[in-house]
This record gives structure tokens, C-alpha cells and sequence, in this order.
């Protein structure tokens, strides 16, 4: 194709004369629903509009009570405290929503900065595909998303899948008008947004940019999938319907008992009005006690825990795609990897050519001389690729397309040679373009360096394209293959040993008379006049840090398994070099694709788990392997960067694909690494497993505020106190438990101790035996002192806990007679804010379960997160009780008592500490 001088492409002045009258490449969002309405939704749960009923009967019974004379104004205090706290619950939530909707929409812009190959000013270039414009020339490969429509100028073998527009898998396309198809959707010629190449590739002019193009008109906007339901969200779900049962249980007690002890304690005759107020605000606490109790916290904390994820994942070269797929990593069990460019730093050199027909001496800088057999050469791997090369400054080349071709591409320029114009002078008649079924590409041009002949140029896999030839030119003579292939075939093998990459050439010498193409069926035809040129070998080096992140995955218990289309002895090296390849294995551990087609299902399934490389792989070898492994119950994750590649990575849980790799793989996959490293893949491993991990923290947190809340209030109910905690002040711990923790825990930083754990258990329940061992031990520790502080208030006038008698507590504790009294606004706020301080304490030992060591081990990292959002909780407390008055029924605490409280409630954070010391290190969950 001559893409050089036949299209020079649109100017720099040009492009934004375009972009002026036709618009540009960017597809109008759909409208939004209004920020207010998203607000009003918020007051659809539930216990929401429980809360608005009770705040709707308190607010009516304050106004009755100030328009008669019988309360001053303060009486509006408490509807106004529920008013705010539900505010603040609707509020809070609300927040974090379009946060989290503002990041989603931040990573969905992230798709029209894909790169696109266009030729601008005469030369081939990249930019975003935001950045194309009416009567750009844009390059078109397997692989690639279309990225505006456009006609097309030139196509080989193009087939393009329109399934996204008209459910079409395949459509071919072509310029030529004798094969236009009359019947189609859409014109033969024309290709168009959001379809994909599939086969061959073209040049075409767009005509076409964003909500003109046809794509553009049934855009309705896409969101990042965020609903999925996980294994996570299964069992949170199931933990939400135990926990809101359990509260309702708790809650009718509640009424029941604070009814028992009313009538017990009131003589008749009954004052109605007394009675209905005594109703009403036991109906309030009962209904608080289930709003407290119920986690509508834990779906916040996996979304903002996700949330933070993708955001910080995105700085780790990982751009999550779909939200599920950051927890889905952590219980990953396999990961099915290819080779190159994961493995391997994918920058393809020449390491050694070794062409028969000019000699067999492999020479690292073979020098082409004039000669017909170096002309054939030259011309074979200009004209025979689909690379290019794009000058970024006067002393760099880039790599536009395959990386191995462009590596030839580029020793052909270190001869001294423009493979440019051999390319744009040479006719080309027909194309083969590589894929992974025929592992070979095919080019008929009438030749520039032989004026007057047509060739065929065959490159592609040395064994494949050796099969294909009758002859081998060795020094310039034609010698039987089969003489010469035993020799080949002994290089080919030391190069694999040496984890190199491969390519053999041949040509042949075609008829310009004769009618009949060299292709039949997408193959080239039998009987062929090929001959053997020789080998190139190609070293693609293991990245530096890929061994220390394998050994890092296979120490947490997750198998690495590689897939690639390479030779068994190359992928066994490149497997040696990682040492995934281990000195026992054998022929058991290892197989080729023809080999593994060849399985019954049940032969893989007893050897799947075994399996350590699959070689020779091809497309749906992958997907077999994948779904065997799911069979098998594994959690398996897939990376990929072909189009090829396309139904692993949508069979499997999480598909990886690569920052390179084409459209097709990158819309099947849940995550891009944008940096191709398998190190990258490994922190999102540690990334998945520090989510559940903090998930698992809240829960904790939680479940103890939980236990302590119901049970002491139940148990005030049941012995005629009124309840320790009103209505406003169990909505402010709520909003502490379910808001502020889930902010506090969610954005705990990775702990690389989860990567020295085995995967966890797919039905494995989130509350683990050591989590509720922990939970009703401190929940009833809690519990007791909470009750002992509620007796020895409640027959004791407390004015400072400086003066506090530890006899009396213990006598108090144990006292159940009715001369007690209600409790003073300073002895609520002293009970209030011990229960906070508590809470507070213990959410540093939820931090620091499962982590050996200290709850204050790596507290640096959490300053913009845990600390702050612990900051605010106590700064909020302060606040409450020093400002709240008649609203949160409190009043200002001196000096001394804060000092006192917060010293005698830090013993829930020392006492753990101590534990933690005392706890061997393997069996730390403390």
C-alpha cells in the first residue's frame, strides 16, 4: 500500500480548519439526571422515611407542646437534631456518589485518548482519537476500532465486525465496485465508529467525526459497569438480611419492655397525653436502634473502597474498567499469561539474521549487497508488513504496529535502507495478512528492485513457512528441502534455548499472465514455486522485575500459567528465565496447542492444574484452557493484547489486556495494564486483597458498635431506665459508623502482608471465626462497662469524673431498686461521649487486623485518610457536646473530664496492643 506519497494527509492547518467546520471526535454524553433529583433519591431507603415519619409525629407533638404553654421552644430542639442528623446521613452519601460518578466519568474520557495511526503532513503519525477530523487518512490494522467513519481509499482482505451497529459478526469491505454488496447496512466501501477490524487492514478518509457519525446517532453514553455483583456483594448481602433481622428482633424487645416497665411503674389513672409522648419516643428509639443497627454502611465502603482503588490502581499503570474486577483480583487463583510484552520488555531487536542465500554465516550486521537474492530480501520485509515507523526526533525511530515486524523494519533502516520507498514504489496485487491460525503472512507485488517480475513474499513461523517450500537457496543454489531442513531445524532450536523469537523468509517468482490469485480459502495455495530464504532471530529480553513478581504471586498461592503462540523451547526458556519452570517438571507440566486440541475433557480436566505452558497456542486454546480452570473452581484472570485474545479475556472472571494491545482486546477485558508489566498485575492482586481486606475491617468495626449499642439500650429498657442514648445522639454514632468508619477503613493503603496469604475460599464466609470470637468479646466488654456507667449514674449525681468512687460503681452495678433518678444533660454527655471514644479507639484495632504488628505500623500513609477522617470524629464530638445544648441533650464537659475519658477509653486501643504483642506472628488477626 503506498500510504507514503499516494496519501499525504491533511496539513497542520488543515486539521484545525477541519475541526472548525465539522466539529471534533467526541461523543455528546446523554443528558444527566439533575443533581437535585439524585439528592431527593437518597430519601428512598427505607429507614430514611421512617425517620421523616418520626421527625414529622416529634415536630407535631413539640408544637402542641409549645402552643399550649407546656414547653418553652427548646421542645423543637429534638425534631430539629433528627432533622439534621438525617440531612447529614442523606447527605454524606450523597457526596461520595458523585465523587465516585465524577471519577467513572473521568475514566470513560479515557477511551477517546486512544492512539490512532493517521498520515498527516506525509507522514505516518499517532494521536488521540479525540484529535481526528473530517478528511483525515487514518491507518487501519487487525485489531483496531474504527475510530470515525470514513470511505475507503485502499483495503486487503478487510473484514470489519459491525455487530455493535448491526449484529453483524463479519462484513467484508473492499474498493473495488464490482464486489460491493447492493444488500448491505451500510456502503461496502465505507467503514465505520465503534466497529473493529477483524481481518486484514485499509486506508481510509473519515467523513464522519462524533455525533454525526453513525455510532453517534444511537449513542445513548456508556458507563463503567459499577452493579456488578460479586462474590463480595453475595455475601455482604446475606450479612445485611442477618444483621436487619437481628436489629428489628431487638427493637420490638425494645418497645416491648419499655412498655412492661411504664405500666409497672404508673399507677392508674393514666395520663393519655404523657403516655402518647412515652410511646412516641419509644417508637423513636426503636426505630434509631435499627438504623443504627442496620450496615447501610457496608455497600458504601465496597463502593468507596473500590472507588479508591481504581483512582490509586490508575497510578499503578492499572485502568480499571469495570469496578468488580479490583475485588475479583484478590481471589484470583490462576493467572494465564502470554509472553511478550508482559513477560518480556517487548522491544524487539534483530539479534541475528542468517539467510542461506547469501551465505550461511549468521553475522549480527549482515551487509545486503546489490545482488537479485539481497534485493529479494530488502523488499521482502519492506513491502511484506504492516509496520511503520514514525521519526520522533532526528535521532529516534518509533515502532508503529507489530513490534516484530517494526524490529526489522528498523535493522532494514540500520543498513541504510528506506524501506519507505520500496514500500510506495512496489504495486502491491494482494495481501495474507498474519494471524494466529496460519502464522504466516503473504504479499504479491509487482516488484521496484526487479522492474518487470511479480513476487510472492512469505514471512512468518521458520517451521510453517519451511513446510510450505520445495526448495532452499543455500549460496546462491536451489537445494531440496529436506536435505537442508534438519540443519534449520537444529538452529531454530538453539535460538529457542535462547528464548528467541523467530521468522522465516521465502519468495517465489509469480506468472504476471496468469489470472489465478496465490490464495485459495485464506490460505496460500498448494504447490507454490517457494523457496527458502533463511532466519531472522529476534530477542525480545524477560523484564528485570518479572521474577521477583512471579515468585511474589506463586508465595500467595496463585498459579501462573503461560499461554503463548511461541515454540515450546523458547516458551520453556523465557518460563526457566522467571524460574516458573522448575528442574522437576516434566513433559507432564508442558504442551502445545495441536497437542492440547487433541485432549478429551476429561483429559484436560485432570491435567488442566498441572498444566505450565501451552505453546504453539492457538486463539481458542486460551478460552479452553479458562473455562476448564473454572471447571476445576478456580478464580482465574487472563492477560492479553490480540484481538485473538478477545474470548479468554471474556470467559475469564477478570480479562487483563495490555496498554498496547488493540481495541478488541481492551473492550473485552475489566483492566488495562497500562504498562504491560506483570508486576502491575501483581499489585492489583495486592490491591483486590487489601479491599476485602479493609471490607472485613468495617465489618468488624462495625458488628461491635452493633452488639454494645443494642444491648445497652435493650437493657435500660428492660430495667426502667430511660435510655442512655436519645434519639439525635444514636444518629451521630450511626453517621460515625456507617459513614465516617467506611471512610476511614475504605481508604486504608495496600498491605503487601495479604500477598503472603493463600487465596481465599470462594465460600468462605466474610465473618471469619476470629472475627466473631473478637466481636462479641469486646461488643460485650463494652457492654459491661457501658451498663456499669449507666447504674452508677443513675444513682449517683455526677457534676465531675474527677470525683468518681470505684465502691460505688461496684456497688451501683449491682443495685436494682426504683429510687434511682433520670440522668442529668452532664451525665448524658459524659455516657455519650465514653460510648464515642470507645467507638473511636476500637476503629484503630479494626485498622490493624490481620496486620503484624502495631495499629500504628505504616500510620504515615494514612494521614489524608484514616487519621483525618479520626480527626474529625473527635473534632465532631467536641463540637456536639460543647454546642449541641437541647438538641443532642448535652452539656459542655470540663477540662478534666475530657482528659479523664479520653485516657480511660484509650485502654481499648492499649489492651489490643497488648494482645497483638503477646499473639505469635502467624495467627495475628488481633
Amino acid at each position: 500500500m503506498d500510504t507514503q506519497t499516494q496519501f499525504r494527509g491533511l496539513s497542520n492547518e488543515l486539521v484545525s480548519k477541519s475541526r472548525l467546520e465539522n466539529g471534533s471526535n467526541i461523543l455528546t454524553p446523554p443528558k444527566k439526571t439533575p443533581v437535585w433529583r439524585l439528592f431527593l433519591e437518597k430519601f428512598k431507603d427505607p429507614i430514611i422515611r421512617i425517620l421523616l415519619i418520626a421527625l414529622i409525629l416529634s415536630f407535631l407533638v413539640a408544637c402542641y407542646q409549645y402552643f399550649t404553654g407546656i414547653e418553652s421552644g427548646n421542645v423543637f430542639l429534638e425534631p430539629a437534631g433528627i432533622l439534621l442528623a438525617v440531612l447529614l446521613a442523606t447527605g454524606v452519601g450523597f457526596l461520595f456518589e458523585r465523587s465516585a460518578n465524577k471519577k467513572f466519568d473521568i475514566l470513560n474520557q479515557i477511551n477517546d485518548e486512544t492512539a490512532v495511526r493517521v498520515i498527516r503532513n506525509a507522514r505516518v503519525v499517532e494521536v488521540g482519537r479525540q484529535d481526528i477530523v473530517v478528511g483525515d487518512i487514518i491507518l487501519l490494522e487487525t485489531g483496531d476500532e474504527v475510530p470515525a467513519d470514513a470511505t475507503l481509499l485502499d483495503a486487503v482482505s478487510l473484514q470489519i465486525n459491525e455487530s455493535s451497529l448491526t449484529g453483524e459478526p463479519s462484513i467484508g469491505k473492499t474498493t473495488n465496485p464490482s464486489q460491493f454488496d447492493k444488500d448491505s447496512t451500510y456502503p461496502s466501501n465505507e467503514v465505520l465508529r465503534g466497529t473493529t477490524v477483524i481481518d486484514g487492514h485499509a486506508v481510509a478518509e473519515v467523513i464522519r467525526v462524533g455525533d454525526a457519525t453513525e455510532y453517534g446517532k444511537v449513542y445513548t453514553g456508556s458507563q463503567i459497569e459499577n452493579q456488578v455483583e460479586t462474590p463480595l456483594n453475595k455475601q455482604l448481602k446475606r450479612l445485611s438480611k442477618l444483621i436487619t433481622y437481628a436489629s428489628y428482633l431487638v427493637a420490638t424487645l425494645i418497645i416491648v419492655g419499655r412498655l412492661i416497665m411504664y405500666f409497672s411503674l404508673h399507677e392508674a389513672p393514666l395520663d393519655w397525653l404523657q403516655l402518647g409522648g412515652f410511646l412516641l419516643n419509644t417508637l423513636m428509639i426503636a426505630v434509631t436502634v435499627i438504623v443504627v443497627t442496620v450496615p447501610e454502611g457496608l455497600p458504601m465502603s465496597v463502593t468507596l473502597s473500590l472507588a479508591l482503588s481504581m483512582k490509586r490502581m490508575l497510578s499503578a499503570n492499572n485502568l480499571v474498567r469495570k469496578m468488580h474486577a479490583c475485588e475479583t483480583m484478590g481471589a484470583c487463583t490462576v493467572i494465564c499469561t502470554d509472553k511478550t510484552g508482559t513477560l518480556t520488555q517487548n522491544q524487539m531487536t534483530v539479534y541475528e539474521t542468517v539467510f542461506y542465500a547469501l551465505g550461511d554465516i549468521p553475522e549480527k550486521k549482515l551487509e545486503l549487497k546489490a545482488d537479485d537474492l539481497s534485493r529479494i530480501i530488502k523488499e521482502n520485509i519492506a513491502v511484506n508488513t504492516t509496520a511503520f515507523l514514525e521519526k520522533t526526533d532526528p535521532m529516534h525511530l518509533k515502532v508503529l504496529g507489530n513490534p516484530t515486524e517494526g524490529a526489522l523494519l528498523l535493522w532494514l533502516n540500520a543498513q541504510g535502507e528506506h524501506y519507505e520507498i520500496i514500500r510506495s514504489s512496489a504495486k502491491m496485487v494482494e495481501q495474507l495478512t498474519f494471524s494466529t491460525e496460519r502464522k504466516y503472512m503473504a504479499t504479491v507485488v509487482d516488484s521496484f528492485l526487479h522492474p518487470g517480475k511479480r513476487l510472492l513474499f512469505v514471512k512468518g513461523a521458520p517451521e510453517i513457512v519451511l513446510s510450505l517450500c520445495k526448495e532452499i537457496i543455500v549460496d546462491g543454489k536451489e537445494v531440496p528441502a529436506e536435505e537442508y531442513s534438519a540443519h534449520i531445524d537444529q538452529q531454530l532450536a538453539d535460538y529457542q534455548a535462547k528464548a528467541m523469537r523467530t521468522l522465516g523468509f521465502a519468495y517465489a517468482e509469480i506468472d504476471k499472465d496468469q489470472e489465478i490469485s496465490c490464495f485459495e480459502n485464506g490460505q496460500l495455495r498448494k504447490n507454490l514455486p517457494l523457496k527458502y530464504l533463511g532466519i531472522v532471530a529476534i530477542s525480545d529480553p524477560v523484564r528485570s522485575d518479572v521474577p521477583e513478581a512471579i515468585q511474589s504471586c506463586l508465595d500467595a498461592g496463585i498459579d501462573i500459567k503461560i499461554v503463548t503462540g511461541d515454540t515450546p523451547g523458547t516458551a520453556t526458556e523465557i518460563a526457566r528465565q522467571i524460574k516458573l519452570w522448575k528442574e522437576e517438571y516434566t513433559e507432564e507440566n508442558r504442551i502445545t496447542g495441536p497437542e492440547f486440541g487433541l485432549l478429551s475433557e476429561e483429559e484436560l480436566e485432570e491435567r488442566v492444574l498441572k498444566l505450565k505452558i501451552i505453546s504453539r497456542a492457538r486463539p481458542m486454546d486460551k478460552e479452553r484452557l479458562v473455562k476448564a480452570l473454572q471447571r476445576k473452581g478456580q478464580v482465574v484472570a487472563v492477560t492479553g493484547d490480540g484481538t485473538n485474545d478477545a474470548p479468554a479475556l471474556n470467559a475469564a472472571q477478570v480479562g487483563l489486556s495490555m496498554g498496547d494491545g488493540t481495541s478488541v482486546a481492551k473492550e473485552a477485558s475489566d483492566i488495562t495494564i497500562l504498562d504491560n508489566s506483570f508486576t502491575s498485575i501483581n499489585r492489583a492482586v495486592m490491591w483486590g486483597r487489601s479491599l476485602y481486606q479493609n471490607v472485613q475491617r468495617f465489618i468488624l468495626f462495625q458488628m461491635t458498635i452493633n452488639v454494645a449499642a443494642c444491648l445497652t439500650v435493650l437493657i435500660g429498657a428492660f430495667l426502667g431506665s430511660e435510655s442512655p442514648l436519645t434519639v439525635t445522639q444514636m444518629l451521630w454514632v450511626n453517621l460515625i459508623m456507617d459513614t465516617f468508619a467506611a471512610m476511614a477503613l475504605a481508604s486504608l493503603p495496600p498491605n503487601e502482608e495479604v500477598m503472603k496469604d493463600k487465596p481465599r475460599k470462594e465460600k468462605e464466609h466474610i465473618i471469619q471465626p476470629t472475627m466473631t470470637r473478637r466481636i462479641l468479646s469486646v461488643g460485650f466488654l463494652f457492654v459491661v462497662v457501658l451498663f456499669g456507667l449507666m447504674q452508677y449514674f443513675k444513682y449517683e449525681d455526677i457534676s465531675s469524673l474527677k470525683d468518681f468512687d470505684w465502691n460505688l460503681f461496684v456497688q451501683d452495678f449491682f443495685r436494682f431498686s426504683k429510687d434511682g433518678h433520670g440522668f442529668s444533660l452532664y451525665e448524658k454527655s459524659l455516657f455519650f461521649t465514653f460510648f464515642v471514644m470507645f467507638q473511636f479507639w476500637n476503629m484503630f484495632n479494626a485498622k490493624a487486623y490481620k496486620t503484624h504488628g502495631s495499629a500504628f505500623k505504616g500510620i504515615k500513609d494514612c494521614l489524608d485518610g484514616f487519621v483525618l477522617v479520626g480527626l474529625l470524629i473527635v473534632v465532631g464530638q467536641i463540637i456536639i457536646v460543647n454546642y449541641g445544648g437541647q438538641m443532642f441533650s448535652v452539656a459542655p464537659l470540663s477540662l478534666s473530664d475530657w482528659i479523664i475519658i479520653t485516657l480511660v477509653s484509650s485502654l481499648v486501643l492499649w489492651i489490643g496492643e497488648i494482645i497483638r504483642f503477646l499473639t505469635p506472628k502467624k495467627s495475628k488477626t488481633i
